[in-house]
């Protein structure tokens, strides 16, 4: 997904937070690559760090109150850290990324931290799925460099973009390969 100069950047946040947490990052539509126009990066940051602090809360499904649930098993939960650890080494953690098993509320289950991560666009986390509630953030100067860059991935399998300018609408949806 892409956030340009032009957008919304409330929507942006808003959208990306329910895509990338939804139903605990495990579906194959879950934002997990991030390209924010370096223009409105650190705004957007923000905004969106304070929405899922806001909305991404975490325990018993069945409760009402909580937006994620655990995920599937034991081998995800160490795919999920290992990626965590990864960001750590070459980028840097904005949100979450905690080993909540060391909470009493989360030791029983498959409980992961929604995790932001600030990453170069050559980062793994760019080109790798790991079916869990993480976001790997890079910047762009150049909406056509950062199609580019997405388009270079195995699995394109869904794509957005937050903007406001039917120009980039359309330069999008002509040149962005997903689906």
């Amino acid at each position: 997904t892409f956030v340009t100069a032009s957008a919304d950047l409330d929507k942006a946040a808003q959208g990306c937070v329910r895509s990338a947490f939804g139903l605990t990052g495990q579906k194959c539509s879950a934002l997990s690559r991030l390209y924010v126009h370096e223009a409105v990066y650190d705004a957007f940051i923000k905004k969106l760090v304070a929405k899922a602090g806001e909305t991404v809360k975490i325990g018993d499904p069945a409760k009402q109150e909580n937006y994620m649930g655990p995920i599937i098993n034991e081998k995800a939960v160490t795919r999920h850290l290992g990626a965590i650890d990864e960001a750590q080494k070459n980028g840097k953690i904005v949100f979450g990324g905690t080993d909540l098993r060391k909470k009493s509320e989360c030791a029983n289950g498959h409980f992961v931290d929604p995790t932001i991560a600030e990453l170069p666009a050559t980062a793994r986390h760019f080109k790798d799925e790991f079916f869990s509630p993480f976001l790997a953030v890079t910047k762009f100067k150049d909406l056509k460099e950062a199609i580019t860059l997405a388009n270079n991935v195995e699995y394109g399998l869904t794509a957005g973009i937050f903007t406001e300018d039917k120009n980039e609408i359309q330069y999008f949806m002509d040149h962005i390969e997903a689906g």
